[in-house]
């Protein structure tokens, strides 16, 4: 009870959470849907009486994705028990009875606009005049109206368009990537999934090739640091992604859970994914172990993108020795 409730708890009863996931990929590829069920019950289970709002929201960038055309929250096919239960259904179970929506940020990932307190109430994507000199991304992130009314910057918070205010404590960020290889880039973790915060296409696919510079520790820490971290371990693909069918996935019943990203990447590509491709024989982990520093490698980019964090005041941290690991069974 703790953990959600009074003054150290993650979020507050009247609080806007977006629940940032995969929504670019169908199938085993996209956040499991039966854990983003679970995670809106503890919300609107708050122990105080939830009278927040929920948004479940991605940028699956309108490029690339299942069908090519980039994400969306409304798959037919979906990681989950009932294959039919898309992000949709499962926000239209609580919509009813709690401010819950959805918003696909691929359908305003094209519109450059200015801040709510610079007078622009349209719905869109802020850009960075300059990009960051160590790791080239010009950090970027959506300020929309949700379909209730409420005025949202990610960087800056809640707008009050009557007092001409933001309140960042408000605007609570639960990051819930899928944990997965990548072609890329090695591993899919809570960093990379931050690639559906920016608009790669206002970057001209700057962001996307920034990842392996650490671009995604600038634009969390530049933006908005999740207050948690959830890892959608339950079906793993052992050696393809980002894309994953039913076919080549296998379920592995796990999810992990961190405010620290990096730590979570470090300790879950390890003990987590390569452990399921080792199983599953697959002979290229080495792609996947965050112990392995070589330029262009995932572990590189980590600590860069730890790097980054830690500048912008986030103490993160990779390494057995420093992270503590707790196991809960249900």
């Amino acid at each position: 009870e703790n953990a959600r409730n009074g003054p150290h708890g993650l979020v507050a009863r009247d609080d806007v959470i977006i629940i940032k996931v995969n929504g670019q990929w169908d199938q085993r590829g996209g956040t499991n849907t039966d854990l983003v069920k679970s995670i809106i019950e503890a919300i609107v289970d708050h122990p105080d009486g939830f009278i927040g709002e929920i948004v479940v929201a991605d940028n699956g960038q309108a490029q690339f994705g299942a069908k090519g055309k980039g994400g969306s929250l409304d798959w037919d096919e979906n990681n989950a028990r009932d294959r039919s239960q898309s992000i949709q259904r499962v926000v239209n179970i609580f919509s009813h009875s709690y401010r819950a929506s959805t918003y696909l940020w691929d359908r305003i990932t094209e519109n450059r606009v200015r801040e709510y307190a610079e007078g622009d109430l349209e719905d869109g994507y802020i850009l960075d005049s300059t990009p960051s000199p160590r790791t080239k991304i010009q950090i970027s992130y959506p300020k929309f109206k949700t379909k209730l009314g409420t005025y949202v910057s990610f960087k800056e918070g809640i707008w009050d368009q009557k007092r001409k205010t933001y309140d960042s404590e408000k605007l609570k960020v639960l990051n819930v990537p899928v944990l997965k290889p990548h072609s890329i880039y090695g591993v899919t973790g809570a960093i990379k999934h931050y690639m559906g915060v920016v608009s790669d296409k206002l970057t001209r696919h700057a962001a996307h090739r920034s990842v392996g510079l650490g671009g995604m520790g600038t634009e969390m820490g530049g933006t908005r640091m999740p207050v948690l971290n959830v890892l959608d371990a339950i079906w793993i693909s052992p050696e393809s992604g980002p894309r994953v069918s039913y076919a080549e996935a296998v379920r592995n019943n796990m999810i992990a859970a961190s405010a620290d990203p990096t730590a979570l990447d470090y300790w879950s590509s390890k003990n987590i994914l390569m452990k399921v491709a080792e199983r599953e024989s697959n002979p290229h982990t080495d792609s996947m172990n965050p112990d392995t520093a070589a330029r262009g490698s995932f572990g590189y980019w980590l600590r860069l993108s730890m790097g980054e964090l830690n500048k912008a005041g986030y103490p993160t941290t990779l390494g057995d020795e420093n992270i503590r690991v707790f196991f809960s069974r249900t």
